[in-house]
Parts: structure tokens; C-alpha cells; sequence
């Protein structure tokens, strides 16, 4: 007898959940363990975000090959975007003390100051907080493990997707 692979919803769901779970876990440690988010974190958490919308999308639809493929695409991208977010973050964490960037504005004040283009150029150029190292789970900081999420999930969902047959 042998082992039937799991639909193409079911591992849309999960990837789903997944991003939730990430999400539920994100807002936890910012509520109760009081670890406020840096302007990088946000633009992870959005990341996270989209790549869950994209997996959800791809669940309800339940598309037929060339849909699950383009699904499979999104999926890589969103992905990607958001490891390139992560990696960006994991890069000024491991810079030395001399060389961070100096701590900037919040981003609810670069939003409202600045046009989108430049607060997004700002804010992905990092700043001393991006920098701070508050939390750290066997060894890995949160963009750390973020990162490694965007990867997993990402290579997950295109495999998947793109081998999927047929509804």
C-alpha cells in the first residue's frame, strides 16, 4: 500500500496556518514579552502577511496545473521579498558595534513624513534598533528564524504548487 501525497489545498492551509502561527507568535512577543518591533520587524511581519494571503488564495481556489504554478510563482516571490527583508535585517545584526547605523525615527513618523518611496529606502537601509538583539530562541535571533521561515515555507509552497496536479 503506499502512501497518498497530501492535495495541494491541504499544503496551501498549512503554509496558511503557518504564517498565522508566525504572526500569533510575533504579536504575542510584542504584547507580552514587550519586545517592540523595529521598523525592519514590520516589514517582515507584512512579508509574512502577504506570503499567508498568497497561500490562502491558493487553498480556496484549489486551482487547476497551470493555476497552481502560477500560485507556485507568487508564492517564490512573496518569498524571496521577504527573505531579501530578513536577510537585510539579519545582515545589520551581525555588523559590528562601530559600523550600525544610528537610530532613526519610527516608521509611524516616516509614514507620515516622508513620501513611500523614500521611507521604504529609509527604513530598508536600517537603523541602530534594527541592530538590537532583545530575544534569541537555541541560538537564533527573531530575523534570524524569520528568515529561515521565508525559505522553508517559500521552497515549500513552490515545490508543491508546481508538481501539483490537475484540481
Amino acid at each position: 500500500m503506499t502512501a497518498r501525497p497530501a492535495s495541494k489545498r491541504w499544503l496551501n492551509a498549512a503554509g496558511t496556518l503557518a504564517c498565522a502561527a508566525l504572526l500569533g507568535y510575533a504579536y504575542y512577543a510584542q504584547f507580552r514579552l514587550h519586545l517592540d518591533p523595529c521598523p525592519l520587524c514590520i516589514f517582515e511581519r507584512l512579508g509574512v502577511t502577504a506570503l499567508g494571503l498568497v497561500f490562502l488564495a491558493a487553498a480556496v481556489h484549489d486551482p487547476g496545473r497551470v493555476g497552481a504554478r502560477i500560485y507556485a510563482l507568487l508564492i517564490a516571490a512573496t518569498a524571496l521579498i521577504g527573505t531579501a527583508v530578513a536577510a537585510r535585517h539579519v545582515w545589520i545584526q551581525h555588523l559590528p558595534a562601530d559600523r550600525v547605523p544610528s537610530c532613526g525615527p519610527g516608521l509611524a513618523y516616516l509614514l507620515e513624513t516622508f513620501p513611500l518611496s523614500r521611507t521604504l529606502r529609509m527604513v530598508l537601509t536600517g537603523s541602530g534598533e534594527c541592530a538590537r538583539v532583545s530575544w534569541r530562541f537555541l541560538g537564533l535571533s527573531m530575523p534570524e528564524w524569520v528568515l529561515l521561515w521565508f525559505v522553508a515555507l517559500g521552497s515549500a509552497g513552490f515545490v508543491h504548487n508546481w508538481r501539483a496536479r490537475g484540481g
